[in-house]
Parts: structure tokens; C-alpha cells; sequence
């Protein structure tokens, strides 16, 4: 701007601001207020219970945005991808659960029963230790349900060293965080890819 369009500059009245308001948002008020009680009440469950922990309580908080934008995007249906967009969301959703509830970890424990029992450190009085004996296990079932993934985990890269590959249990742990690990790396992959086009 220059001097001459500078001096030739007037702020505007108090009319004028109270009209600009209104036009751009004033009108929108009441709407907007209503649509912050709903957010309050959306929102409250989520934040009554969020603690500064761990990544569990960031993970709630991303999924309860991702299914209330999967939602309304679906329900506005205002561009052609809009129902990709919600099923991406609502994909990225389950991939949280499965982060928070670490799914995979604990996938392989299904496929066999362990008894546990303490009993007293000989070599210590006043100590226990805890002993194990697998009652019975299908860890080939589950191998088969991950061919790709089993032949990671027997040429070590996983998260264990796998010494013996006869050691069926570390096996199937190694192919639980393999997938689990595959699952954190989805999430954000597909959040990285098309969260800028998520809008309405």
C-alpha cells in the first residue's frame, strides 16, 4: 500500500464492523454454539478419562477425531472420493485398536496353553521363581495363517534372535511383533498419504 492509498485509508465505523461481523459471522452465531455443546458432549467422555501417560490416551484421542470426521464426511457426501475418504479413516481407526490393544502380540497365545506355577528357590530361601510347561500348542496353524512373515522370523528379522528353529514360542512371538510392528507402520502410512485430503 502506498502513502497515498495509506491516507486515503479509513477504519471502518462501529456500524460498519458490527455489519462485517455479521455477515461473516455473527449470523453463524447460534449454529456455532450449538455445534460447540455437541463437540463438549462428544468430547467429554474421551477427555474425562485422558491421562499424560502413554501413547494409549493419544491413540484414543486420534481415533474418536478420525471416526467423527469419517462420519460427517460420509454423511455430507460433498465430493467424489468422500466414501473412500470415511472407509480410510475408519481403517485407520481399527489400526489404533489393534495398536492399543497390541492385537498381534498376543495373537500367537491362542494357539497354545501354558501351565505357570511357583514353587521355592532351593538356593534361596524365602525366594520363588516361576516354572511353565506348554500343555498343548498349534503353532503350526499359525505359522500357515502368516507364510510370508514366518520365513522373516526364522531368518532373523525379527525382533528375536531365533538360535533353534525347532523353538516354535519364539518363533510365534517373533511373528506377533513382526505384525504388530506392520501395524503401527500401516496406520501412519496411510495417514501420511492421505490425510491432506481429508476434508470437506
Amino acid at each position: 500500500m502506498g502513502l497515498k492509498e495509506y491516507l486515503e485509508y479509513k477504519k471502518p465505523s462501529t456500524a460498519e464492523r458490527i455489519s462485517l461481523w455479521w455477515r461473516i459471522d455473527g449470523r453463524h452465531a447460534l449454529r456455532n454454539f450449538k455445534r460447540g455443546i455437541r463437540n463438549i458432549a462428544y468430547w467429554l467422555p474421551v477427555i474425562w478419562k485422558d491421562r499424560n501417560w502413554d501413547q494409549s490416551f493419544i491413540y484414543e484421542v486420534l481415533k474418536h477425531k478420525l471416526k467423527a470426521q469419517a462420519k460427517y464426511i460420509s454423511a455430507s457426501d460433498r465430493h467424489t472420493n468422500s466414501k473412500r475418504d470415511a472407509r480410510r479413516m475408519l481403517l485407520c481407526a481399527k489400526l489404533i485398536e489393534i495398536c492399543q490393544e497390541d492385537a498381534y502380540v498376543t495373537e500367537y497365545m491362542e494357539y497354545s496353553e501354558t501351565k505357570h506355577w511357583f514353587m521355592e528357590c532351593e538356593d534361596k530361601p524365602g525366594y520363588s521363581t516361576m516354572g511353565s510347561e506348554t500343555i498343548w500348542e498349534k503353532y503350526d496353524d499359525y505359522f500357515k495363517k502368516y507364510p510370508l512373515i514366518y520365513k522373516k522370523a526364522i531368518n532373523g528379522k525379527g525382533p528375536f534372535k531365533i538360535d533353534d528353529a525347532n523353538d516354535k514360542k519364539m518363533i510365534a512371538m517373533s511373528i506377533a511383533h513382526i505384525n504388530q510392528a506392520r501395524a503401527h507402520k500401516l496406520l501412519f502410512k496411510t495417514m501420511e498419504e492421505n490425510i491432506q485430503t481429508w476434508w470437506d
